[in-house]
């Protein structure tokens, strides 16, 4: 069996997907790896690129991509042990990458690991702390006994840059009922079955989106639904985001006064606060009419 599998979905990412395959058959690890590539009908030269490199590619009709059930296709095709997800758009950052993001499963307790996203260069102020405050130096054991120390982090996974054990994934799945933020979903499932989450600072990827304030607003809207319908949003979740925030926001006031007051510093505050809006608004989205509810939704969770 292949020892390791890496899935990616594609999706028109023809600026995207030629550094992010050199920068996979560049990696120094020392294992059997494959590559799979899932398409949902790039109408650019994603798949002219693709075809470029030793991968297998299955093409399915844009109708059918479903964040989570896509997630589950592409790992049923795959024959390795370990199921390496990893977007388009994300670079890793050095040949170490994959061997960082695989070694911590010498442990038979866990059961994924993720890696660090690093902004781009072009990155807002707004996603550089955002992603600062998820992807820190520091290496972090998940499993249950510790559920509340993390707040709302705890059940923080991405499949940008992640890893699953084949067996783990198996046992739990993506859930097929949910449009969005199946990585968070799959995490629950994963540390509830009693199964380590590793995050891992040395598996990083450069990858960042900056996003408008009306789609951030929505998108995050979407986050309080699915936190809310997932049980994730208790006391101490909900006081660690309100800790964080506070944080974020002392540092950009302290950002504002001391730069004379730049632009970008109070664009990032004016999104900070729309964003926690935005969640409390999500996470009681049963006393909005669904007509509202439909609006605000970047994902169609009400349609």
């Amino acid at each position: 069996m292949t020892e390791i599998s890496i899935l990616l979905l594609t999706k028109n990412e023809a600026q995207n997907i030629g550094p992010c395959l050199e920068a996979i058959f560049s990696q120094e690890c020392g294992r059997t790896v494959e590559v799979i590539l899932v398409d949902s009908g790039s109408t650019d030269s994603t798949l002219e690129i693709a075809r470029r490199y030793p991968i297998e590619i299955k093409c399915i009709p844009p109708e059918s991509f479903h964040h989570s059930r896509t997630r589950n296709f592409a790992a049923k095709l795959a024959s390795g042990k370990l199921l390496v997800y990893l977007a388009a758009d994300a670079k890793p950052a050095s040949k170490a990458w994959l061997h960082s993001l695989t070694s911590d499963f010498a442990d038979p307790l866990v059961g994924a690991v993720y890696g660090r996203q690093i902004p781009k260069a072009e990155s807002s102020a707004e996603r550089r702390l955002a992603l600062a405050a998820l992807y820190g130096n520091e290496r972090i054991v998940k499993e249950q006994r510790d559920g509340e120390g993390l707040g709302y982090k705890y059940y923080h996974f991405s499949t940008v840059n992640a890893a699953i054990r084949r067996e783990t994934w198996e046992a739990t799945m993506f859930p097929d009922d949910l449009k969005v933020f199946e990585d968070v979903a799959i995490a629950k499932r994963i540390l509830d079955s009693g199964w380590r989450i590793i995050y891992e600072p040395g598996a990083a990827v450069f990858h960042s989106h900056d996003y408008p304030f009306h789609v951030l607003f929505r998108r995050y809207f979407d986050i309080g639904v699915v936190y809310q319908r997932l049980g994730i949003w208790n006391t101490n979740s909900r006081r660690s985001v309100r800790t964080d925030g506070w944080k974020a926001l002392r540092k950009k006031l302290g950002q504002l006064y001391g730069n004379g007051g730049p632009h970008s510093t109070f664009s990032s505050i004016l999104k900070d606060i729309a964003k926690y809006a935005a969640i409390e608004l999500g996470r009681n989205e049963k006393i909005l009419p669904r007509s509202v509810k439909k609006r605000l939704s970047q994902f169609g969770l009400f349609d």
